[in-house]
């Protein structure tokens, strides 16, 4: 009888020791590599900054994505990321988005109501900084 009960209890005891514990330190690991991976490689979308109601155009098309999108409003005034921007600081601001982004290209929102000389001289200051990619932007015409 002691031999039962030596066995019976030295079986309690093993099952009692066979707990499995789930380490989750290297899923945590791998989903903070998986955050760190996605940072780094999206593309972050600058806006102007400013509600414009562009113009329509029958040429209109989809474009690529842009890097810098400098704002026009109706009075003429001038936005990059939501700060207002001088019309001489304008080509300084797009030679240090070319510096940090080679090739990038800028996207001009003008207002429908922004005078035409205004967005000429927005346009040229883009130009003189040494983007070679720059639009305006339109909307389709509907038919």
């Amino acid at each position: 009888m002691l031999r039962s009960r030596g066995r019976l209890g030295a079986g309690r005891a093993l099952e009692e020791s066979t707990e499995v514990d789930i380490n989750m330190a290297p899923l945590i690991d791998m989903i903070f590599i998986l955050l760190l991976f996605f940072l780094v490689t999206a593309s972050f979308v600058r806006e102007s900054g400013v509600e414009i109601r562009r113009p329509e155009a029958a040429s209109a098309a989809a474009g690529d994505a842009v890097g810098l999108m400098i704002g026009v409003t109706p009075s003429g005034d001038i936005f990059v990321d939501s700060q207002p921007v001088d019309l001489r600081n304008v080509r300084s601001v797009v030679t240090l988005f070319l510096m940090e982004n080679p090739g990038g290209g800028v996207l001009i929102e003008a207002d429908r109501e922004c005078s035409t000389g205004r967005l000429v001289a927005v346009l040229d200051q883009c130009r003189l900084a040494g983007a070679e990619n720059v639009a305006v932007s339109a909307v389709a015409q509907s038919p």
